[in-house]
């Protein structure tokens, strides 16, 4: 099942996703994490704690699920 994480701005980088979507417990863990783990965005692998995701972004994290941000109206 897919989890929504809904976001309040234009965009939110990876690294404070994996944040808010309670994947990882702080920013610092965000650099390694990316390095350890194997994460798809729209389909395409990518470890860039910089990548900006935007509503209806597809997220799936290595052995933790899929997720889709999506934007509060």
């Amino acid at each position: 099942m897919t989890k929504k994480v809904t976001i309040q701005t234009e965009y939110i980088t990876l690294g404070q996703f994996l944040k808010l979507a309670n994947i990882i417990d702080s920013g610092g863990m965000a650099k390694w994490f990316l390095q350890e783990y194997v994460i798809t965005v729209n389909g395409e692998e990518d470890n860039r704690r910089g990548r900006k995701l935007r509503n209806g972004d597809s997220i799936i994290v290595e052995g933790k699920g899929e997720y889709t941000v999506v934007t509060k109206e």
